[in-house]
């Protein structure tokens, strides 16, 4: 498939067909997930890729909020964690100095990787939030309980973060076209490119 396909082809779909993918495109998923950039090339992130059943049961207690109001979402074959390792970069690089957090930048760019070679393989693809239904976090951690115990239910070790998590598998069949008001949505290239300086309402 065209690049320029692939880009326009990509959304977000949350409801899946009860079908299996090839293993030969989960591969080639996770593979292309590994090739984004990453500052000074120290490849903060990690991923926890989610295909048997019973992992996959184990997995969506963590995100009521999409189940509830998107069933089929969980006849997704694979879903896939991306996790951002931030102690990787502080010890290559200072704490002072960072701009950004680079350890989700990159992470992220992984995701998007995923999200566009699912498109590539024919399929369809949903990035979320790992959100309970509701939660503060405890006191004396910076990590919500919910976090807490999707890292203790899954092996994962300290430090390691999860910026949400990919669902991919085929769209459902009756699964509608994107409304037309979502495109209308869509931010006028004006509002977002300014050429050699800033230009419209500094406000």
């Amino acid at each position: 498939m065209e690049f320029s396909e692939v880009v326009r082809r990509r959304r977000m779909v949350r409801e899946f067909a009860d079908r299996p993918i090839a293993a030969e495109s989960v591969e080639r998923i996770l593979a292309t997930g590994q090739r984004g950039p990453s500052a000074g090339f120290v490849q903060g992130f990690a991923f926890l890729v989610l295909t048997e059943p019973a992992d996959l049961a184990r997995f969506w207690p963590f995100a009521p909020n999409q189940t509830r109001y998107k069933p089929r979402v969980m006849n997704a074959p694979l879903v896939v964690v991306p996790l951002a390792d931030r102690a990787t970069y502080l010890e290559r690089y200072t704490e002072e100095g960072w701009p950004a957090p680079y350890w989700s930048i990159d992470t992220g760019m992984a995701a998007m990787l995923m999200l566009l070679t699912a498109v590539d393989e024919g399929l369809d693809a949903f990035l979320f939030w790992l959100m309970p239904d509701a939660e503060t976090k405890a006191a004396d951690s910076d990590v919500p309980p919910h976090v807490q115990a999707f890292r203790e239910e899954f092996g994962i070790p300290e430090g390691l973060d999860p910026i949400g998590a990919i669902a991919i598998g085929h769209r459902a069949d009756d699964h509608p076209p994107q409304r037309p008001e979502v495109a209308e949505r869509r931010r006028a290239p004006e509002t977002l490119i300014h050429r050699g300086r800033w230009q419209g309402d500094s406000a």
